[in-house]
Order: structure tokens, then C-alpha cells, then sequence
């Protein structure tokens, strides 16, 4: 089975371009299967199943959608195997932007659009940094010199990486993206002893732990204060 991480910020579009890599894949008769992991809610799930792929959901509640996808995807990798996936494609949540969910030689991809903003690539961090494939979405609400300035953002922060553009309404760039993502000599049979590709934020301050009373007397353990004496 091969693994494939997607991240990216919140309304990217990951999911859609998700299932539009889906449909290209399936012609190549490949069993795929998608966990999706959100923090307080989704319906993607829903989408996934009315589009006939096997899917399970993961809410992280309280707890970091990162650490919460790092505690469990072992367990959903064996889920994978134990259905006999060809592709199983691990959709994150939102994260924040110190966050990514990318494990070391696991193929990772990040999704993001052009409306967020042209100074967004240098904000996202790991989550793109690191990432092997970066596709840029909504460029048909973009003339073609943005579309083109935005990925040289991308490209500026991310050179190692493949840049695509892919419409996840019409589908146009998917097939393309499919005929990266499966690999028959790669099998992930265990993520047990892996490593991510990028460490956790620092952890853990008394917020964390459910402080909620507000004052310097309260903040113990990870702290970081401005320095108000920067010019």
C-alpha cells in the first residue's frame, strides 16, 4: 500500500482536488481508501462515501489536530492494509501554520489557493516548506500574472518541490497529479520507528494543561514573551 499525506489551510480545497485525483486513479483499477482528520467538524467524510471510497473520520476535539493525527495514523495505516488499499490518502485538517503532518519517506502534499493572499507561502511554514508536491488551486478566479507570481512565491519557499495547478471543480491538472501518487515498488507495511519529517510546536504551558485565569502568576512551563525593547 502506498501512503499519501495531504495537508493544506483551511478551504484549499483539499478535498476537492482529492476526489478529482480519485476519479483519474480508479481508471487505473487502484483500491483507495481517504481518513480524514478535522478538528470540531466535517461532512467531507459524507462526500467521500457518496463518491463510493471507503473513508473514516477523525475529530481531534481538544487536542492539536497534529498531535492527534500523529497518535493515530498508525493505527489508520493498518486499517488501510487490513481493507487491501493500493493508495490510502491521509486528508489533515486545517493546521496551524508551525504545524505539518508529513512523516519522512512518506509522499507529502500540500494544497493551497491562490485567494489566500501572495505573501501566504512565506506564513505557512513546514506545512509547505517540506511538502514534495504543492498544488495551487482557484486559479480560474486569478488572471494568469497572478497565477504565475503566486507560484514563484511557492517556488521561492519550496524549490525542491513539484508545483501544480489544478481546478478541484472541473478537474483539470488531477490526472496528472494521479500518475505521481502510486508507486508499486513502495509498500508501507508499518509506520512503526518513522519519523516526522518536521517536530512538534514546544509543549507544554499551563494553557495547555486548561489554565484559563489570565497573568504572568499562571504561565508555567513553555513561555515565550515580545521583547517590547526592539526598535
Amino acid at each position: 500500500m502506498n501512503l499519501v499525506t495531504v495537508s493544506g489551510p483551511p478551504s484549499s480545497g483539499k478535498t476537492a482536488v482529492i476526489l478529482k485525483t480519485i476519479d483519474a486513479l480508479k481508471k487505473q483499477n487502484l483500491k483507495i481508501g481517504v481518513v480524514k482528520f478535522d478538528c470540531l467538524y466535517t461532512d467531507d467524510d459524507e462526500l467521500y462515501k457518496k463518491a463510493g471510497i471507503k473513508v473514516k473520520k477523525g475529530l481531534s476535539g481538544a487536542l492539536c489536530p497534529d498531535h492527534y493525527f500523529v497518535s493515530n495514523i498508525e493505527e489508520v495505516t493498518q486499517w488501510g492494509l487490513d481493507e487491501g488499499f493500493d493508495i490510502l490518502i491521509s486528508e489533515s485538517a486545517g493546521l496551524c501554520n508551525r504545524c505539518s503532518p508529513y512523516i519522512k519517506d512518506i509522499k507529502a502534499i500540500c494544497v493551497i489557493d491562490n485567494l489566500s493572499g501572495i505573501n501566504t507561502p512565506k506564513k505557512i511554514g513546514p506545512m509547505l516548506k517540506s511538502a514534495d508536491i504543492v498544488i495551487i488551486t482557484k486559479g480560474d478566479i486569478v488572471s494568469q500574472a497572478e497565477r504565475e507570481v503566486f507560484a514563484a512565491r511557492v517556488n521561492m519557499v519550496n524549490p525542491a518541490a513539484i508545483i501544480m495547478h489544478i481546478n478541484g471543480l472541473t478537474g483539470q491538472g488531477s490526472f496528472e497529479l494521479s500518475t505521481l501518487l502510486y508507486d508499486e515498488t513502495v509498500q508501507t507495511n508499518s509506520l512503526k520507528g518513522m519519523k516526522l519529517r518536521f517536530p512538534m510546536p514546544a509543549a507544554l504551558c499551563s494553557y495547555c494543561l486548561g489554565e484559563t485565569r489570565i497573568g504572568e502568576s499562571y504561565q508555567m512551563g513553555n513561555v515565550r514573551k515580545m521583547d517590547f525593547e526592539e526598535k
